[in-house]
């Protein structure tokens, strides 16, 4: 499993998922930044085999509509610290790991729940 969070996420996600052994980039280093349009944040994710990670209501509208991004985990646990954050992903990484061997996939990350739905 590869990822790439998006750029409204912090980096220390990207560090922690490093320091696990799973290649994590942030949305900030790719393209144009802060500035890339997000088909293009899309195209580069599914061209290079990552799954999403984002808050963003909109890459979850794409991946159902338009099947872009391939891989997507949606968090929908408003404002938490970024300390919570990270051991949530640490609780659920091998949950994720197992999810995404199959292919297209999409995750979301409730306050009570994590569900997903294999595509």
């Amino acid at each position: 499993m590869k990822v790439l969070c998006d750029v409204h996420l912090p980096k220390r996600l990207v560090v922690f998922f490093n320091q696990q052994k799973i290649e994590a980039i942030h949305g900030s280093t790719i393209l144009d930044g802060w500035h890339t349009k997000d088909k293009d944040f899309c195209k580069y994710a599914d061209e290079n085999d990552f799954v999403v990670i984002t808050k963003d209501n909109d890459f979850r509208n794409t991946h159902f509509l338009q099947n872009t991004p391939l891989k997507l985990i949606k968090i929908n646990l408003g404002n938490i610290s970024n300390d919570h954050l990270i051991s949530i992903f640490h609780k659920h990484i091998p949950a994720f790991v197992e999810i995404f061997k199959h292919g297209s996939a999409y995750v979301e990350i409730n306050k009570d729940s994590i569900s997903s739905l294999i595509r």
